[in-house]
């Protein structure tokens, strides 16, 4: 793994740092960047439909991480005709 925009001494001091981590703490971090890129996608749907209702902020952000056909047959969404 390379973290290009890291300094090499940087990044070794991650690399150990993760690997003297237990795997639930792992996973707390892994939870933890997954919940902030639910709220920065939020966020973005937010920013470009600031009138959207709850319903409509839910469906076009699941819609940015299922496919299209899941979207229209689950939940009756076309991400093609609304966008994303």
């Amino acid at each position: 793994m390379s973290l290009n925009d890291t300094h090499p001494k940087i990044e070794a001091i991650l690399i150990e740092g993760y690997r003297r981590m237990s795997a639930a703490e792992k996973m707390a971090r892994v939870r933890a960047m997954s919940v902030a890129v639910q709220v920065l996608g939020l966020a973005d749907v937010r920013r470009a439909h600031p009138d959207a209702d709850e319903r409509e902020l839910a469906l076009r952000l699941a819609s940015r991480r299922l496919d299209a056909e899941t979207m229209r047959r689950a939940f009756g969404w076309d991400p093609e005709l609304e966008g994303f």
